[in-house]
């Protein structure tokens, strides 16, 4: 064996559940696909999934473009629930909560049509999305409040801050896309 090759680890158990610990507070349900004779359905919203117990208020949907990052992003009083409905996307999030017991833990998480899932991120969680594919992702939110235009709950940093550990690698693999990554 070549000395840099790394072992994988186990990341699904027998039944194909993901083994993760996530960070303090998100969510993430697997939604399975149903055949039907006319098509596939799929379900993206039962309250039963979401522990804060908001009611949906608003929706809306974000395309991101092959290739692009939407990131980083965060809320002080705002809840995302997040669903994508087509491509394969990298949702990657970090705790910054000071008082959180898993602060400064960073979560990767592969979303899309593929394997469907409904994830919600705590309020206080930084959160980024990369498209890994080669067409266009579409992600709905289901935000627990609506936006609000005079005076956003949005706070944004850029994809490559030195405030948060983390590197975003191009779809390749071989671009490390954080001006100081080693």
């Amino acid at each position: 064996m070549l000395k840099a090759a790394k072992k994988d680890t186990q990341v699904i158990s027998e039944d194909w559940h993901l083994l993760k610990q996530t960070i303090d507070g998100v969510q993430i349900k697997e939604v399975l696909h149903v055949p039907r004779d006319h098509g596939v359905i799929t379900e993206i919203f039962r309250p039963e999934w979401d522990p804060t117990g908001m009611p949906v208020i608003h929706i809306y949907q974000s395309r991101l473009l092959p290739g692009a990052i939407g990131a980083w992003s965060c809320h002080t009083k705002t809840v995302d629930r997040l669903f994508v409905t087509q491509g394969h996307l990298k949702a990657v999030l970090y705790d910054g909560r000071e008082e959180s017991p898993t602060q400064g833990m960073i979560n990767e998480v592969l979303l899309g049509d593929a394997r469907p899932a409904f994830v919600v991120i705590p309020v206080g969680i930084w959160h980024g999305l990369q498209n890994l594919g080669t067409s266009d992702a579409l992600v709905l939110n289901l935000p627990t409040q609506a936006y609000n235009y005079q005076d956003p709950d949005h706070w944004r940093l850029p994809f490559d801050t030195e405030d948060i550990p983390y590197t975003w690698v191009s779809r390749a693999g071989a671009t490390r896309l954080r001006a100081d990554a080693k």
